[in-house]
């Protein structure tokens, strides 16, 4: 995969003295986001030309998210099964027999959003009286109450407990896993989960799976999913999150930084350079958006033709997922992928 930095990454000093159009972001932006998170989008947007796909999660973004999964995901009966929930089932019998030594597991649900896919695989394990608790983590306040309603719906006598958690950023903390008692401690393992083909969405990779690594035991499994294949192949047809997710959050995004309609326009394509199928908001003026609020005063310029990517995902040759995987510090013991072989499902343990 291309490391070189993203061609709309480059501030152009040259156009610094060509008038633009001058924008705030909305209090409903501010209300949404911490100092540093705001810092984050700045750095973001200078250095690589993007809003990280994560932050459009928060606020209205998270009904965006619920609503498109209730739409195209959660399988009907005219549409077959969802490809994780098929593939959690499927390996159902190997991830019971690897906890075969604990009496019970702790299910870390890590970008949990509304708790849909973990749902039959948690049913599973709670017929058998294995599950201690559930622990939703989602960087989104909003989608973790969703969480907190579907599965105390679902399951209202297995404990639930949650947090507003940025995997890419920090790893689990510890209190989250702990139990009462240090002798029921040692009977209890850890499954983390990490769904919705999410590693593929994550701008630096290998720093997430560093976290997951520093928040494993050794007896803990790391489950995880993404497409599997070349982005190189992408037909140009926008589906699935590509058309209705990333249109829905070019919406909110123009809204909340205050971007006129016929300013912009919203381009979905290949990106050769990242190696992912991205959604850029690509403006058709120069603009300068003032981030003030919070003790931060700042003014990001933004060029006629410059492209922001606000969605991307990036499939995995099944080589480069093991390469990231081990340089994580994490190993490999088991995977399987769909059918198809358009989807993976990989679990790993805490390398020797």
């Amino acid at each position: 995969m291309a490391q070189s930095p993203h061609q709309n990454s480059q501030i152009f000093s040259d156009k610094s003295s060509v008038s633009s159009y001058k924008t705030k972001p909305s209090s409903e932006f501010y209300s949404l986001f911490s100092e540093a998170e705001v810092l984050e989008i700045i750095h973001a947007l200078e250095v690589r030309r993007e809003i990280p796909l994560k932050y459009s999660y928060k606020g209205r973004g998270a009904k965006i998210w619920d609503d498109f999964y209730l739409k195209y995901i959660i399988p009907r009966w005219y549409r077959s099964s969802n490809v994780e929930i098929e593939l959690l089932k499927q390996n159902f019998a190997y991830i019971n027999h690897y906890f075969h030594d604990c009496e019970k597991i702790n299910v870390i649900d890590v970008g949990a959003g509304n708790s849909y896919p973990a749902k039959k695989f948690i049913s599973q394990l709670h017929k058998l009286n294995r599950v201690n608790k559930y622990v939703a983590l989602d960087v989104s306040e909003e989608l973790l109450k969703v969480s907190r309603n579907n599965f105390q719906k679902w399951f209202p006598k297995i404990e639930f407990v949650s947090q507003a958690i940025d995997i890419e950023n920090s790893f689990i903390p510890q209190e989250l896993l702990q139990n009462q008692t240090e002798e029921l401690t040692k009977n209890i393992a850890n499954i983390f989960l990490h769904l919705g083909v999410t590693i593929g969405n994550h701008q630096n990779r290998i720093k997430v799976f560093k976290n997951f690594k520093d928040s494993m035991g050794k007896h803990d499994l790391l489950v995880f999913t993404n497409e599997i294949g070349a982005n190189s192949t992408w037909d140009g047809r926008a589906r699935g999150g590509c058309d209705y997710h990333a249109g829905k959050i070019y919406e909110w995004i123009k809204n909340s930084i205050g971007i006129k309609y016929e300013d912009c326009e919203l381009i979905r394509k290949y990106d050769s350079v990242t190696d992912s199928v991205v959604a850029n908001l690509k403006f058709r003026q120069n603009y300068t958006i003032n981030f003030q609020s919070q003790g931060i005063d700042k003014n990001v310029n933004l060029f006629a033709a410059d492209e922001v990517t606000i969605w991307r995902h990036h499939k995995h040759e099944i080589p480069e997922l093991l390469q990231e995987i081990e340089q994580a510090g994490l190993k490999l013991v088991h995977y399987q992928t769909n059918k198809y072989c358009t989807h993976i499902m990989m679990m790993c343990q805490v390398a020797d």
